[in-house]
């Protein structure tokens, strides 16, 4: 199985869309797809993505409604999903509507996306599905539901690994640990995460020579989201880690979210 949810703002248990779909020998054999009221208020930022507003789910029945039905298509089931986001998602929304836990056998499709073609820049769900020449339609959810299981099944044949094969393929360790912050420097205080390059990698390391400490995901206590590139609100605003860290700006949290050629220009050590 593989499945996908869109959520209606910030908070993850706010599923307001679901996609499942089922294959059978490498070939799709079942598809299934809602709209959910998520009984959350929806966001523009979240609206703008994929498209769904509060007047398409009047009338649709809420996630504690579909539980059982979710439960009995993913339960005790391999379940793709392209990052953890939608485990976390399915987690808190059964949490919210007091359901017990979906437990699948989680499979992440960037990991075996990242194992079998390390070359590409870039792992995200419509850079893998062009390269494969998946059909996708990003950020609807059975189609981005489908495109994730369809890289596996790919992934599988090119690698020669059945599908249980991937859940035992051991993490790649991290090559080497992140930089530590100088003493002293203009970004001395800043938890800064970094999206588009490895937390060891050239900018993290003139990040932490500024002062800067580098974590590993955006949270409560980061104070800077650094995005590679021109400017940070392109395709980048669909990852999840820049997602948080909107979320965390419209809670109030001081966390700046800015790009590499905006830091440069305003460091000229950067």
């Amino acid at each position: 199985m593989s499945v996908d949810v869109e959520t209606a703002c910030g908070r993850v248990s706010s599923i307001c869309q679901i996609g499942i779909v089922g294959f059978k020998d490498g070939k799709i054999a079942f598809e299934y797809e809602t709209l959910i009221d998520p009984r959350d208020y929806f966001s523009s930022f979240n609206t703008r993505i994929h498209g769904i507003t509060e007047n398409h789910v009047i009338g649709k029945p809420c996630f504690g409604d579909l539980h059982e039905v979710i439960d009995k298509h993913l339960a005790s089931r391999v379940t793709v999903a392209h990052s953890y986001f939608d485990k976390g998602a399915l987690t808190a929304a059964c949490r919210v509507h007091d359901r017990r836990p979906i437990e699948a056998n989680w499979l992440d499709s960037v990991r075996v996306a990242k194992r079998v073609w390390p070359q590409l820049a870039s792992h995200r769900l419509n850079v893998v599905s062009k390269h494969l020449g998946i059909r996708l339609k990003h950020h609807d959810a059975l189609s981005d539901a489908r495109a994730a299981g369809l890289i596996v099944v790919k992934a599988s044949e090119e690698a020669g690994i059945p599908l249980a094969g991937w859940l035992t393929v051991p993490k790649r360790a991290s090559a080497e640990p992140a930089p530590k912050p100088a003493l002293d420097g203009p970004l001395v205080g800043q938890r800064v995460a970094i999206l588009g390059e490895p937390r060891h990698g050239e900018l993290a390391h003139r990040i932490a020579a500024m002062g800067g400490r580098i974590v590993t995901a955006v949270g409560k206590t980061t104070t800077m989201l650094v995005v590679c590139g021109d400017e940070p609100f392109g395709y980048i605003r669909y990852d999840t880690q820049f997602r948080r860290a909107r979320e965390l700006q419209d809670l109030g949290h001081a966390i700046e979210i800015t790009s590499t050629a905006a830091l440069g220009a305003r460091y000229s050590d950067l």
